[in-house]
């Protein structure tokens, strides 16, 4: 597909894909996370992280203060203030683009005041709290499509058509937003790759990128998936969460191929590598 680049409007800016497609940092600040859960639970550690990241060419921080992996246990909204906060605050103060991982529109209202400028929402904004709290800040947000909760997603997720109805509630959620106030241009969509979906339904939606966003930037959030893991299972090529970034490295160029406009990675590095080579191919055309 030609290459036509997108503007997201954020709370005080805007980040465009002109240059290049855009790589958001993970920052977990949970003990509990698939891939790095307790490596930055340490304010002071995660600080330095989100830091680095930027460094290195990270052109936004998504900070999230509750694990989302299959089974994860709900953390109570003070807990999870009191481990994001901290961190929002300091990175958002130097200067840096700041996303806040959340479904609680109380932390997601804390971490706004606390500088951020983008609301990740897993369960794609379907609290009216949550569509309020970003209305009335002018936050730019993330819309994902997510099938049942995290503690229940992963039990036998069934679809018709996987694209088709991910594309749909996307398309359902991101009308309801307009709708409510929040401008079409702050608004991205994900079709949330192993959030309640099987290795098939997660390629296919890979595949199927072209389809979901209806106009709008498409993130894909692929990093270290268990889908990966058993690919590579498959290939006689066991691997933990930390072994899956050349793998993730295919989803990103794939993805970029497709149009995805966004990529939400643990790897920075490499996705900018990954990135930058795809969006030179793609953009030759």
């Amino acid at each position: 597909m030609p290459f036509e680049p997108i503007t997201w409007e954020l709370r005080s800016r805007s980040l465009t894909t002109s240059d290049h497609t855009l790589v958001m940092g993970i920052l977990n600040v949970t003990p509990d996370s698939f891939s790095d859960g307790g490596r930055w639970t340490d304010t002071a550690a995660a600080i330095n992280r989100g830091r680095e990241m930027a460094a290195i060419g990270a052109d936004v921080i998504d900070v999230g203060g509750e694990s989302t992996r299959p089974g994860a246990a709900p953390v109570d909204p003070t807990e999870e203030l009191a481990r994001v906060l901290p961190v929002v605050e300091m990175l958002a103060a130097e200067g840096i683009v700041v996303s806040i991982d959340t479904s609680k529109p109380s932390v997601a209202a804390g971490a706004i005041d606390a500088g951020a400028e983008i609301v990740n929402d897993v369960s794609g904004l379907s609290d009216p709290a949550m569509i309020e709290a970003c209305f009335g800040s002018g936050v730019g947000v993330v819309i994902m499509h997510m099938l049942g909760d995290p503690r229940t997603m992963q039990f036998d997720p069934t679809y018709e058509d996987v694209v088709a109805e991910v594309a749909g509630f996307l398309r359902h959620r991101t009308e309801e937003a307009i709708a409510a106030g929040i401008g079409a241009s702050r608004i991205v969509v994900d079709p949330g790759i192993g959030f309640g979906k099987t290795i098939r339904h997660n390629l296919a939606l890979l595949d199927g990128i072209e389809s979901l966003g209806d106009g709008r930037p498409v993130l894909i959030g692929a990093s270290r998936k268990a889908f990966l893991g058993s690919i590579l299972d498959q290939a006689g090529r066991p691997s933990s969460p930390e072994d899956r970034d050349r793998a993730t490295g295919a989803t990103i160029a794939l993805a970029i191929e497709r149009g995805a406009a966004i990529v939400r990675v643990h790897d920075v590095a490499g996705a900018i590598d990954v990135g930058r080579t795809a969006d030179a191919i793609v953009r030759v055309r």
